[in-house]
């Protein structure tokens, strides 16, 4: 058994020990210790990383109650070892995980429902809860959140004998036995975990919801705390300069130029659609009528605008249309028949010949093909004749 030199100061960041064993493994090594400051991975919290004497540490896990630690290359059994662990990153990762606690003990007393599960990140850290909660409700959570950051309340991390632990009214993800270790932040949350935490709430910085969705019945929120809500900040800060700046915009009226943009960009996209209406009309009408089966080859067309010329090609010329667009090599398709026809047998071959993907209806399909122009003449031969 690994002596947990985190459980008892989650803020020592330097230990001696010795190597109990050392095994290799996948081109790494598994060092145990007989103690350890270094979190394994578990309960939603990644592991820390960091050295031992002049070895790397890449990760850390526990199994049976023994702690292996990672490393990039061997110690050998009985070495005294002093080790190190990355503190900007185990800070980080206590001022996460005691956010979460205050977020899901406030979720839970205000709106029911618990956390099922969530994960920490270094951009972010992910909380799954068991029931809807929408975005006036979490605005409260995350707002209630900051007051507790605010206050600077005592975190305690204990274990409770027996006796007390029966009457204390905890949250737990599952049933534990033996030795429970609660943590506290006093008036917002009571919780079992074996993680890492900050002493007093207000080393958490802020905490921000920055995002949710549906997730299997229930929500899924993100978070961002401390160190990683200021980042957070920091990059969305530069976007909206960027984005300040092309718009020639104050940041402030930025919501409002984009909105300005998206509406002229929309007349736009109306006219030059009614433009190409025309074109393709015009063209159509260019092809004497009744002319039977046709394909045809067009520059830069939709795929709307690809249907929308294969259908007045085929009202136009009482056959079946087929017309094709794109670079040689990457050619879309649309196939039309006004006429009663039936344009399915011939986008079957068309993929077969050439590698192509789509299908559709009888009297329309669309589809892509491998096929460069040339390849089309020989295929279709004399049974179709090629507008221009």
């Amino acid at each position: 058994m690994t002596e947990k030199l985190y459980d008892e100061d989650a803020y020592r960041r330097t230990f001696f020990a010795h190597v109990t064993q050392c095994l290799k493994k996948d081109g790494k090594y598994l060092v145990s210790l007989d103690r350890t400051a270094f979190y394994p991975e578990g309960g939603g919290q990644p592991s820390d990383t960091g050295v031992l004497n002049f070895v790397n540490v890449l990760g850390v896990h526990e199994k049976s109650g023994e702690i292996f630690h990672m490393t990039d290359k061997p110690l050998p059994a009985g070495a005294a070892v002093t080790g190190g662990v990355n503190w900007s990153r185990r800070f980080r990762l206590m001022q996460q995980h005691t956010g979460e606690h205050i977020v899901s003990g406030i979720a839970h007393r205000l709106f029911g429902g618990d956390n099922v599960g969530f994960h920490m990140g270094e951009e972010f850290l992910t909380v799954d809860w068991s029931r809807p909660l929408d975005a006036d409700q979490l605005a409260t959570v995350e707002r209630l959140a900051n007051e507790a950051v605010t206050k600077n309340l005592p975190v305690r991390a204990e274990y409770p004998p027996r006796e007390a632990l029966s009457r204390l009214n905890y949250r737990s993800k599952k049933e534990l036995t033996g030795a429970v270790r609660i943590v506290t932040v006093p008036g917002y949350d009571v919780c079992a975990c074996c993680g890492t935490h900050v002493a007093h709430t207000g080393e958490i910085g802020a905490i921000k919801v920055v995002g949710s969705q549906n997730y299997k019945g229930g929500t899924r929120f993100f978070l961002v705390c401390g160190a990683q809500a200021l980042e957070d900040y920091g990059e969305k800060l530069k976007s909206v300069a960027a984005v300040s700046s092309l718009l020639s915009a104050k940041p402030e009226e930025i919501a409002r130029a984009v909105k300005r943009l998206l509406d002229e960009n929309a007349e736009q996209k109306h006219g030059l659609s009614a433009l190409l209406e025309k074109f393709l009309a015009g063209k159509a009408a260019s092809v004497p009528a009744n002319r039977g089966d046709v394909y045809a080859c067009e520059e830069g067309l939709s795929p709307e605008a690809l249907r929308r010329y294969a259908l007045l090609l085929a009202e136009r010329c009482g056959g079946t249309a087929s017309v094709f667009s794109g670079p040689d090599g990457s050619l879309r398709y649309a196939l039309a028949n006004s006429v009663g026809g039936d344009v399915r047998p011939l986008c079957k071959k068309l993929n077969a010949a050439f590698s192509g993907r789509g299908g559709g209806r009888r009297e329309l399909a669309q589809g892509s093909l491998l096929a460069a122009r040339e390849q089309l003449e020989s295929f279709f031969g004399d049974s179709a004749e090629r507008v221009l």
